[in-house]
């Protein structure tokens, strides 16, 4: 059995790599990572949460810093961050379930509170609902596509990878 420290240094250590590489995701990949048509690169690690909760602080972060360095304003920052959040926790939650549902709630949390972003906080002249529909797609392909195709390498190596935190 593994100290609470070890654990401790551990979850920290796990949360800000995975913070880490998202902020290089969302910097590198920039220009899809933001607008009304988006498809963020960095929401694929939104499935992490099924291997580990320390996924969930890392994720939050790494949104939060990343929309910094991306230039977002302040309700981008904060409202956007928390959809991530919202998203990830979720994820956590459902890790137990069939992991097709895993991607589910990031494209659920960000497909409905981005949209008002973009109207309200950007002056963005489309719909909602439209936008609701470019951010969902976007959402979709990052988090369902490619966050399925970062679940199935790293579920063979879950165990190996994730085994003192899990």
């Amino acid at each position: 059995m593994k100290s609470k420290k070890t654990f401790n240094v551990l979850f920290l250590a796990q949360a800000a790599m995975i913070a880490a590489i998202y902020v290089v995701f969302t910097v590198v990949f920039a220009a899809f990572s933001f607008g009304e048509v988006q498809v963020r690169i960095a929401e694929a690690l939104t499935i992490l949460p099924v291997f580990t909760p320390a996924a969930i602080p890392g994720l939050f972060i790494g949104c939060l810093i990343g929309n910094i360095l991306g230039g977002s304003i302040l309700p981008d920052i904060i409202i956007g961050s928390i959809a991530t959040l919202i998203g990830a926790v979720f994820t956590y939650k459902l890790r137990n379930q069939n992991k097709y549902l895993a991607p589910l709630p990031p494209i659920i949390s960000n497909t409905i509170l981005v949209p008002f972003i973009l109207r309200y906080g950007y002056q963005v002249p489309l719909p909602i609902p439209f936008m609701m529909l470019t951010v969902g797609i976007g959402e979709i392909i990052s988090c369902g596509i490619l966050g399925m195709i970062v679940y199935t390498a790293l579920n063979k190596y879950k165990h190996t990878i994730f085994r003192n935190i899990i």
